[in-house]
């Protein structure tokens, strides 16, 4: 901090903002309008008396007056200025601060006015300084106007320090931090020294600024409070404080560490600022350090460490703080505290546990009932939440606050029992917090979640000022309805310098996007084949610190492995720190969709060998399918039986399904059959009929195939896939009868097959192909290239699969319907505009067709390139004549 320029001359700042100075001009003062209480009308008439010809003496009232207000007691206190001025007595100089300070006490402002007015009769608003100095610290705490603060100071005829400070406090608490630092440079050019009640106002009104402006100004308060040698602890922690909101938590421990005379106020700013600051670990080694100093914690520190265990899962810490709440009796009753229990036991999963404080406080605030809703939200307990709610409603007597709705729209949209999901808006407009930035959040993901996207860009268009969160949500949202181009052309929009509206000065911002940011878009990249944006992604990863972040650097494995770049997959794992059970499942995933079950398999066991992640339901579904796609029957078959004795993971309807198509896709049909028949009653068999339908496809077997497919028609009757799939299987055997009729039953119920959609990426474009599309711009030299080269594969031995034509056309009419599908146009656009030799990354919304997948290994050998093409599926790697899958699909 030696290196801090101090630029203060004359008056404490020497750079003014660019806030007009108040006039402090002799303004007439404020009539008072206002409907007055019984007590307030009772003072009023009271003082009207006159006082009788032997007025006593004031010197007792005022004694007593004093010591009521001193001991709290505030009600005494003005019943005994009622009594005084009933006696005759007018109140003085001396009463009137008393008086004053009681009814900032009760913060009752209509009181707190008629006592001006008396002050005003009198004449003491301008004849002392005292008690004009109480009037402003009354209208600061109890809710007056700007305009009546500045009424009373103008009035003042010989200002003193405390009339500078209370004119900054009380700016500062009308949150006009601009003038509060007007005023302060003004108090210099008036000739008074700041004290450190004046240090520790301008202090809070600088860590409000744009960070820039405060952190420029609050080094100037610092080096102001070094110059006249302010060395006082409340000070000190208000500087902490500052840099701490400031975003500068190393010069918050600078303060910290160079003063001596540390309270418990100066420890919880210390930890606070850490936790605030996402730096937990420093906010809990403060802590043992208080501690060790014998300072004991209380609740404002318990609330501040409580987080720092919430996000490094540090549970056992956690509960030996909650043994020390349980064991001071002035902590068990804090609801701050218990707030932060809670939210403790539901970030560590422990929901019960939360539920249990949540049911032992006697006091629950609108912050208790907000963070167990978010406790239930946060772990999948839908239901419970809105329980939770409805009792809040019913029976606390709290009505629910922004943040509040922002816990309970998560659990409105994915509670199935909660079936009418627009009328929660309704309720947020009955409240009035439909502009709430929070809420207005809340719900864009509430009508994304519900597929209704075109509502929450509404929504998000309709914001007078969007942060980050806003962004990411309509990022995510879009990427939850399938809009992958949106999220990747809106990530574009939020990078573009913004007006902050938020500001007066209409300052000109940038957003930048964080973790959560790119762990959402990324996804998006994944699924359109993306590799030069999900690079780009992975760039500004690196350069902003993100990348080891474990969210994201799972995110960045999924995208490389789904571009089919599998090898920098790996070596985006390898280089990460620190893994979760995420990370693992992405990249054994990615090795079964590549085909490499034996490597997916090793990769699995060396997941089980560090011991350091177990695996969870979704590692089996991950190995299950690589075993599939590898043909490995044996050792899936084996990993099954294991799974439970051996792994203590009970296998799930997920389970049986994957084991159902391993067996199934290898031609073991019949015994595919019986394990679907063995499965649990209570589990649903909709995914096993799916993989054994499929498998029917693949080996063209119709008895089996419509025994699923019938099963299916029950549970499922409006999933086109099914109905696609049992035509497949009719078509492949030439019993064109059925076919149509299963056509004609989907068009009877308003069943659309889904269209085969293509993407390929090419310069900053993602470009999109439909079969059968000619929208395109070069439709026409795309289906001219594909005949072409159609010609040249038949001269190399390529024969079209026309079984995979579901319509009853000549041979002919079928190749042609052949060169539409999507993924040859997206192949073909890739030859004509890539350079020679280049791979081409095509992406595919459904499975590749027997046909498509022919064609491409003849394309490969033809344009000398690698192809790599990702169906719903698996990837294919075609290169020199050959699929990466040898046939097996």
């Amino acid at each position: 901090m030696s290196s801090w320029t101090c630029t203060l001359s004359t008056s404490p700042l020497s750079l003014p903002l660019q806030q007009p100075s108040p006039s402090f001009t002799q303004n007439p003062p404020r009539k008072l309008p206002s409907t007055p209480s019984p007590t307030t009308t009772l003072i009023s008439k009271k003082f009207e008396q006159e006082p009788t010809s032997e007025t006593p003496s004031a010197a007792p009232w005022i004694d007593t007056l004093r010591s009521q207000v001193r001991l709290n007691c505030f009600k005494d206190a003005i019943l005994t200025y009622i009594h005084m001025t009933a006696e005759g007595i007018r109140p003085d100089n001396f009463v009137f601060p008393a008086v004053l300070k009681a009814a900032t006490g009760l913060l009752d402002l209509n009181l707190g006015k008629q006592i001006h007015g008396s002050v005003v009769k009198l004449g003491y608003d301008t004849l002392s300084s005292t008690v004009a100095n109480s009037l402003i610290h009354f209208l600061g705490q109890c809710g007056g106007s700007v305009d009546d603060v500045y009424k009373v100071f103008d009035r003042i005829t010989q200002r003193d320090q405390v009339s500078w400070n209370s004119l900054i406090n009380a700016l500062c608490k009308f949150e006009k931090w601009e003038l509060a630092l007007e005023a302060f440079r003004l108090m210099g050019l008036d000739g008074f020294e700041a004290s450190s009640f004046t240090l520790v106002s301008v202090a809070l009104a600088c860590s409000n600024l744009p960070r820039t402006d405060g952190l420029r100004l609050g080094k100037q308060v610092h080096g102001y409070s070094l110059r006249i040698d302010d060395r006082k602890t409340f000070t000190n922690n208000a500087l902490i404080s500052m840099y701490a909101k400031l975003g500068r938590v190393d010069d918050s421990r600078a303060v910290f560490e160079l003063f001596a005379n540390r309270d418990i106020v100066s420890w919880n700013t210390i930890i606070s600022s850490f936790s605030q600051n996402d730096q937990f670990k420093e906010a809990l080694d403060n802590f043992s350090f208080m501690i060790q100093e014998e300072i004991k914690p209380d609740g404002f520190t318990i609330s501040s460490v409580l987080p720092a265990c919430s996000h490094l899962a540090l549970l056992d810490v956690g509960k030996q703080i909650h043994c020390y709440v349980l064991k001071n009796d002035d902590l068990i009753g804090n609801s701050f505290v218990a707030s932060a229990l809670v939210d403790m036991y539901c970030n560590c999963q422990q929901v019960e546990s939360g539920r249990e404080v949540f049911d032992s406080s006697l006091k629950r605030s609108i912050g208790l009932w907000n963070a167990m809703l978010a406790g239930f939200t946060q772990n999948g307990f839908f239901k419970e939440a809105l329980l939770l709610f409805t009792e809040m409603l019913e029976f606390s007597g709290i009505s629910p606050n922004p943040t509040t709705m922002a816990s309970v729209l998560p659990a409105c949209v994915h509670c199935e029992a909660f079936t009418l999901k627009e009328v929660i808006h309704g309720y947020v407009i009955k409240l009035g917090f439909a502009d709430e930035k929070y809420v207005q959040n809340a719900l864009m993901d509430l009508y994304s979640r519900m597929g209704k996207i075109n509502i929450s860009k509404y929504i998000f268009d309709s914001m007078e000022s969007k942060d980050i969160v806003s962004w990411n949500t309509l990022i995510t949202g879009f990427v939850v309805c399938g809009y992958h181009e949106d999220a990747l052309i809106l990530l574009h929009e939020m990078q573009t310098p913004k007006i902050n509206n938020d500001c007066e000065n209409d300052v000109e911002f940038q957003l930048k996007p964080n973790s959560i940011t790119l762990m959402t878009v990324l996804p998006g990249c994944a699924s359109l084949v993306a590799l030069t944006k999900g690079k780009e992604i992975h760039a500004y990863a690196i350069r902003n610190a993100l990348a080891m972040d474990i969210a994201v650097g799972s995110a960045l494995v999924d995208m490389y492995a789904k571009c089919g770049c599998l090898d920098i997959a790996r070596r985006v794992f390898d280089s990460m720190t620190n893994k979760n059970v995420i990370t693992w499942n992405v990249l054994i995933m990615a090795y079964g969709m590549h085909g490499k079950g034996e490597e997916a398999l090793e990769l699995f066991r060396m997941m089980v060998l560090e011991g350091k992640v177990k695996p969870n339901d979704v590692t089996f579904i991950a190995i299950f399918a690589g075993c599939s796609h590898s043909g490995m029957v044996d050792q899936g078959r084996q990993l099954f039986q294991k799974m439970k004795n051996t792994y203590a993971t009970e296998p799930t309807a997920d389970h049986y399904a994957c084991v159902v198509d391993l067996l199934g896709r290898a031609g073991n049909l019949e015994e595919a059959y019986q394990l679907v028949n063995e499965m649990p009653s209570k589990y649903n068999k909709i995914g096993a009929w799916s993989s054994l339908l499929g498998a029917c496809r693949i080996h063209r077997n119709v008895e089996l195939g419509e025994i699923s497919a019938r099963n299916l028609f029950e549970l499922e009757p409006h999933v086109a896939s099914h109905y696609v799939l049992l035509s497949n299987i009719y078509s492949s055997a030439g019993i064109w009868e059925k076919a149509n009729m299963v056509r004609r039953n989907m068009k009877k119920i308003g069943v659309r097959k889904e269209p085969g959609c293509s993407w390929i990426e090419f310069g900053d474009e993602v470009h999109k192909f439909v079969a059968g599309d000619a929208s395109h711009p070069q439709s026409e030299q795309l289906y001219g290239f594909l005949e072409t080269l159609s010609e040249k594969m038949k001269k190399e031995g390529y024969v079209p699969d026309t079984s995979c034509v579901l319509h009853n056309v000549n041979e002919e009419e079928k190749e042609n319907l052949l060169c539409g599908h999507s993924e040859k146009l997206a192949i073909a656009f890739g030859i004509l505009n890539t350079p020679p030799g280049m791979p081409i990354r095509v992406a595919k919304n459904l499975r590749v067709c027997n046909d498509c997948h022919e064609a491409t290994k003849f394309i490969s050998k033809i344009v000398k390139r690698e192809i790599i093409v990702r169906d719903v599926r698996r990837f294919h790697h075609f290169r020199n004549g050959t699929c990466s899958c040898r046939d097996y699909w």
